[in-house]
């Protein structure tokens, strides 16, 4: 599968525990305490990687509809992504995610709302890489 075809930024985040451990980002002296949800059985007293998945996606959501807007001279400033992550079990055995993303673009009709949602969805890194491995599903409220 293709990657970029430079690298423009990298970073690493390091775990140690798991879903019940910890976790930090290299140069930065902030621990984040991870948790099992409780939905899941955990004591949910912590983040979970959904969370910070959601949170990844839909601030680089929100930055692609406001990079495709520009191309299009559209004024989406004031648009809102929400995304909604999932996790459960998978007929495999295993566990797998699906994620919603809720978009509100005020300002801009219906339609120019959705194409420029399908067109973000086209441009944004976690979209291309979700693509054809989980479900996405886009919503233009």
């Amino acid at each position: 599968m293709p990657g970029p075809a430079s690298v423009a930024y990298s970073t690493s985040a390091h775990a140690t525990g798991g879903r019940d451990g910890k976790v930090h980002l290299d140069n930065s002296p902030v621990w984040f305490a991870m948790a099992i949800p409780k939905d899941m059985g955990g004591s949910g007293l912590g983040s979970n990687p959904e969370q910070f998945f959601a949170m990844g996606y839909a601030s680089c959501f929100n930055s692609a509809i406001l990079f495709v807007a520009g191309q299009k001279k559209l004024d989406a400033s004031k648009a809102k992504v929400t995304c909604e992550i999932g996790i459960g079990r998978n007929d495999a055995g295993g566990f797998a995610l699906q994620a919603k993303l809720t978009v509100s673009i005020p300002g801009l009709d219906a339609a120019q709302a959705r194409d420029l949602v399908e067109a973000a969805h086209q441009v944004c890194p976690y979209s291309n890489a979700t693509r054809g491995q989980m479900p996405v599903e886009l919503v233009v409220a």
